[in-house]
């Protein structure tokens, strides 16, 4: 990041223009400031300057102030590269698509605010001090870009000791030279290859994870909880990450959306044996350690092994044989700039052909398919391929839904072999409502020593009973870290105190006050004040909760959760009426909303009119086909008029696309047994039990 200049910006500001959805933008200078005549937050053309340059290869964006105190990132970027490789241009990061000013996309909305989506991870110790009083930011920094502090903490001590006497200091704190986070996991540490496998060990097992937090706080995909991260601190205290579910990754952990590297690493074989960041980068001047397969080779170092044709099958010094095409294949993001995985994987065309997963032999060989490359694996190895990462089949079930996805899930979750991010992905797709055995993997997962898994487990288990819940989750308000006790504390919120004994209540007052202070944290977010909105509901605060749910929508008019959660609200103090109302407005923002349809269809049910009622429960089923518990809730609204041929008609198409769904199931049983048809109540009936005992049994 750095101030537009005319040393800094690369764009071409010589009355450029770029066309995009209907809209021409110039870029030009004026008196010494670059400009941009786009369209604005209304849609119409205006002149914005520009302030501040982000990035500089392979593209640059620009950041434009706004009054009150936001910086929106400029969605038409310009390509860095040389004019060889197809840069020296303009071009916008969506091309695909149609983004109007009226698109939550849009470089005006919040999706574009460098605020809270950029600046943490781009300038060190950084302040964002949104006001949500007067919905405005003051956002601070000690840098503007990424400077020493944000690795190793304050330098003032570092000062400090530089200036010291020598002679006074003791040896530890010589070691640490004053900084506050000791990066030193892999100080005297040599890797040695076993001569037989040519598999690299660690002379000394790592036994912390603090180098590696440190660079995930800006290298993971996850949500913020304050800015007072420090490095060296735990990063569950500041930061919330996300796990390896769809549509962040492929079913078999391979990176989809932007993940920033920290979850794909965590996969990988060479993590469980001790790697750090720094082994393969030079933090300080952000390049390798060395060029190419040299790289690797540090490490493994048998190159007869691994650096030749029987290993890599490919032409020395080809494409092919470098050890990143194979185990390492990039993505594109932001249209021109390729991220490699880091989950270091053997490449699985197999998978791709059971799973759809893409694997690396086609991202070159993209005039062959799967099955082609997972028989010319098979014909180099005399087998099909292993892999450290045995997780595919579980994750591509569930997102298929699979009547034994929670079976499988429940395997990976309890096998201590598979890596913990894994473990913890599978507990966080887990049905608490299921059975017992859905609830005893949960129970296991709150009591591991990996906070990854504890959090997982909470997740879930907000969908067990409310017994279940307090039991399991009530220790975990006490939890050694933040994220964990939120979420705890999250998921307890609707338990009456009488029900927690002096020391559980007084953590439960603890985590709230945690709780409460992370989303006023991220206020400047509709997603924030609703889960706030959400936090006081469960409380019994009604007139706090209200106050949260409006202000969500003030923020963002087109976030949908926000309407649907205050019609809830109003619903639960019976003022259904006005919550007709709020669904109705957020219908004039988004008609194709299939959430707010089914919403307003449940709230006319309740205010008996039925025919209305049935018409907006209808039309969420069309605008979402694919929605099992839509076509479910109008086939029971259909069946509730009379209508139970209709009925059964519907819940037996939704049965074909989705054939372990309990619900249909035993709705299926109940009309047809209803309507006298005993042979096909049984049938259902039948089905159900099956389905039940399979999940019960494991398979």
């Amino acid at each position: 990041m750095q101030h537009a200049n005319a040393d800094s910006v690369l764009g071409n500001f010589a009355n450029a223009k770029f066309t995009y959805a209907g809209i021409m933008s110039t870029f030009f200078r004026r008196d010494d400031k670059f400009f941009v005549n786009t369209d604005g937050p209304d849609g119409r053309l205006r002149d914005f300057e520009i302030k501040y340059t982000f990035g500089v290869a392979p593209l640059q964006q620009y950041l434009i102030e706004f009054p009150d105190g936001r910086f929106q990132a400029l969605s038409i970027a310009w390509d860095a590269r040389p004019k060889q490789q197809g840069g020296q241009r303009w071009f916008h990061l969506y091309p695909k698509e149609r983004i109007t000013h009226e698109d939550e996309l849009h470089w005006t909305r919040p999706a574009q605010n460098w605020n809270f989506m950029c600046a943490d991870c781009h300038s060190t110790n950084l302040r964002k001090n949104y006001d949500p009083t007067a919905d405005r930011f003051k956002t601070e920094w000690s840098e503007i870009s990424v400077g020493c502090e944000a690795c190793h903490g304050p330098g003032s001590e570092h000062l400090t000791w530089a200036k010291g006497n020598r002679q006074s200091r003791s040896t530890a704190q010589d070691e640490g030279k004053g900084l506050n986070a000791r990066l030193d996991e892999r100080h005297g540490i040599v890797w040695a290859s076993d001569p037989k496998t040519g598999n690299p060990a660690r002379s000394i097992p790592r036994n912390s994870e603090r180098e590696i937090e440190v660079c995930a706080q800006c290298h993971a995909r996850r949500g913020q909880l304050d800015d007072s991260y420090a490095p060296g601190k735990p990063l569950l205290d500041h930061y919330r990450p996300a796990f390896l579910t769809s549509p962040l990754y492929h079913a078999d952990g391979q990176q989809r959306d932007e993940v920033y590297i920290w979850g794909s690493f965590l996969q990988s074989k060479m993590s469980a044996s001790g790697v750090t960041c720094s082994d393969c980068h030079n933090p300080h001047s952000g390049k390798l350690r060395a060029e190419g397969n040299a790289l690797c080779a540090s490490c493994h170092s048998a190159a007869d092994t691994y650096d030749t044709p029987a290993h890599h099958h490919h032409k020395v010094g080809s494409a092919g044989a470098a050890c990143v095409a194979c185990h390492m294949p990039t993505t594109i993001y932001m249209s021109i700039d390729p991220r490699r995985d880091h989950s270091l994987r053997v490449p699985r065309p197999d998978l791709s052909v059971k799973f759809g997963t893409p694997n690396a032999c086609n991202g070159c060989h993209s005039n062959r398919d799967a099955r082609w490359a997972a028989g010319q694996v098979n014909n180099w190895n005399g087998r099909g391929p292993q892999g450290y990462q045995r997780y595919a089949a579980a994750f591509s079930a569930f997102n298929d839904g699979a009547w034994d996805a929670q079976v499988q899930l429940r395997a990976i979750a309890a096998d201590p072999s598979q890596p913990a991010i894994a473990r913890a992905t599978a507990l966080a797709q887990l049905d608490a409502s299921l059975n017992q055995a859905a609830l005893d993997a949960l129970a296991a997962g709150l009591r591991d020593s990996h906070s990854l898994i504890r959090l997982a487990a909470l997740q879930s288990l907000g969908g067990a009973p409310p017994e279940a819940r307090v039991r399991l989750a009530v220790p975990l308000l006490a939890d050694p870290l933040k994220a964990v006790r939120i979420e705890a504390v999250s998921l307890l919120a609707a338990v009456p105190g009488e029900q927690l004994n002096a020391e559980q209540r007084a953590a439960f007052a603890s985590a709230s006050a945690e709780y409460i202070a992370s989303q006023q944290y991220n206020a400047d977010r509709a997603e924030a004040r609703v889960n706030l909105g959400t936090f006081y509901a469960n409380r019994g605060d009604g007139a706090k909760a209200e106050t949260e749910f409006k202000a969500a929508f003030r923020l963002d008019p087109q976030f949908i959760a926000a309407y649907v959660n205050l019609a809830d609200l109003y619903r639960a103090l019976g003022r259904d009426r006005e919550g007709e109302d709020i669904l109705r407005e957020g219908l004039k923002l988004a008609p194709s909303s299939a959430t707010l349809h089914h919403a307003l269809g449940l709230t006319l049910v309740r205010l008996k009119r039925s025919d209305a009622a049935l018409a907006e429960l209808e039309r969420a089923t069309v605008l979402e086909p694919g929605n099992a518990r839509f076509a479910y809730v109008y086939a029971v609204a259909l069946h509730s008029t009379g209508n139970s041929a209709a009925a059964i008609a519907r819940l037996e198409k939704t049965l074909a696309a989705h054939p372990n769904d309990r619900d249909v199931l035993e709705a299926l049983a109940s009309f047809y047994a209803g309507r006298g048809d005993n042979a096909q109540a049984k049938k259902y009936a039948a089905q159900l039990r099956a389905l039940e005992q399979k999940l019960a049994s494991g398979g």
